[in-house]
């Protein structure tokens, strides 16, 4: 990192300290959308976690919260593909679920990404940018050669890389995180730790999302 050319803070005549404000981020050049595909944020702690801060670093990014529009999962087909043709950069957050997406975010993908919108001679979401961000419960150790699993979550993922060349999406290195159970959040101790680990997570995500709309 460079030296700043100027102090972070700046006081105004008469000003208390407290009243010292941050320099403004630059506003990033491209239309970033998240897209939330945990079934229940209410009961979340990792992924609500990650989007209060991406939304707190780029207050500019569009998230759309699929479990909040459509409780019922009938989705306005209409509006998530405008949404996906205003993005330059698509971002799809959420829990690995049975070593894929949550049924919530399949669902919306069968529903959405549809012949001649997303992919097809007539596609139109050629060029743009996806990331996959997602949580897992189990720890790192269960996802390796010698692991429980057998497999390092890398082995899991050619589906959504498939995914993104069908629609000729330009397929960004995924970031996750492992370890943020549910069924390890027996005190506030533990909670309070999770929700630590998954800020650095969502540190990774602000930088991956700030160097694709660079």
């Amino acid at each position: 990192l460079g030296i700043p050319a100027e102090p972070l803070f700046r006081s105004r005549p008469g000003s208390h300290p407290s009243q010292l404000s941050r320099p403004q981020q630059p506003a990033l050049m491209k239309n970033v959308l998240i897209i939330s595909g945990h079934p229940d944020l209410a009961h979340s702690v990792a992924n609500t976690t990650i989007l209060d801060e991406v939304a707190k670093a780029l207050p500019e990014v569009k998230i759309r919260r699929l479990d909040t529009l459509y409780p019922t999962y009938q989705f306005d087909i209409e509006a998530e593909q405008a949404a996906l043709l205003d993005a330059d950069v698509i971002v799809l957050q959420f829990p690995f679920s049975w070593y894929s997406l949550p049924g919530l975010l399949k669902l919306w993908l069968d529903k959405v990404f549809l012949h001649g919108f997303s992919h097809g001679s007539h596609g139109k979401l050629g060029g743009k940018k996806v990331l996959f961000s997602f949580t897992t419960g189990a720890p790192k150790a269960v996802y390796a050669t010698d692991g429980a699993f057998r497999h390092p979550v890398e082995d899991y993922l050619p589906q959504f890389e498939t995914t993104a060349r069908l629609c000729n999406l330009d397929y960004l290195p995924p970031v996750y995180i492992n370890g943020v159970s549910y069924s390890d959040r027996g005190d506030d101790a533990k909670i309070n730790a999770q929700k630590e680990a998954v800020r650095a997570h969502a540190v990774h995500v602000v930088e991956a999302i700030k160097k694709a709309a660079a």
